[in-house]
Formats: C-alpha cells, structure tokens, sequence
C-alpha cells in the first residue's frame, strides 16, 4: 500500500474573523459542525445549495477527525473567515507524525479523508510549530466561486 506525500508548507497569511474549536474527543465533532455551519451562515448569506459550506464543513471533519484519531491531545481547529476564501488549520501535538495520505486502499475501508480534503482545497499542506503540528488547507467560499464562474 503506497502513501503520497502531504506537501510540507507554511500557512498562508489568513486574515479575518477567527473561530476555534478545542476538541477533546471524536464526541464533539457534531457540536463543532454544527457551530461552522451557524457562523458560516452568519458570515455570508449562502445559498440553500452552498456547496462550498459543505465542503468546509467536511475538510474540518475529515482534519479534526484523523488529529483526534492519530494524533495527541490537545487538537485545535481553526477556521478563519477571510475574503480569500476559507482557511482551515487543525493543530494537535504530534509533531513527529507527519499526515500521510494513503493510496492503493479500497475506498470502503476508509481513510482517504487527507486525500479529499487535497481534492477540495486550492491549497494545502503542514508545518510544525514548536511542539504542535499544524495540518491546513484553503478553500474558495461560495462568493469566490460564484466571482469565478463569472468571469
């Protein structure tokens, strides 16, 4: 079974409103989602079909998720709301376990969760800080794909 490589990169600079979520467990998730998905509504007033919001609220699961599974406590899960779309940085402190995103697996026995999240964003990648490894990824709002499809 071969494993691509999640690219080792900085985070970009994310400016706007910020909001974290501390996770201790995989029972908080829901809470979580259901939080993005109130101040994402608040933020812009998305469509009923808002794809984009959904695919935000599914990058943040997929990243909390496998820090919660694979990595140590405490996870952290950022979201900044910015005007260049959505940036999502997921921390934990296990630093020495890099993201590997694996190939050659039968989707139905899971674990492509890095993969789509790569497949969803514009950008993606990891760096360590300090004690923490930070696993992020930038994804359009529904504003920027709607200025795109415009265009």
């Amino acid at each position: 079974m071969g494993r691509l490589a999640w690219p080792v990169r900085p985070l970009p600079d994310g400016r706007g409103e910020v909001w974290r979520w501390r996770l201790g467990s995989l029972a908080e998730l829901p809470r979580a989602r259901a939080a993005l998905r109130s101040l994402m509504h608040d933020v812009e007033e998305a469509p009923a079909d808002d794809v984009s919001g959904e695919q935000l609220v599914l990058a943040f699961d997929e990243l909390a998720s496998n820090a919660l599974r694979h990595g140590e406590h405490p996870v952290v899960a950022t979201v900044v709301a910015g005007s260049g779309g959505w940036l999502l940085d997921v921390s934990d402190r296990a630093p020495q376990a890099m993201p590997a995103p694996t190939v050659d697996r039968d989707p139905a026995e899971g674990g492509m969760g890095l993969q789509l999240v790569a497949r969803l964003s514009v950008a993606h990648g990891w760096y360590v800080d300090e004690d923490c490894k930070h696993v992020w990824a930038c994804l359009p709002t529904a504003c920027d794909e709607r200025a795109s499809a415009s265009a």
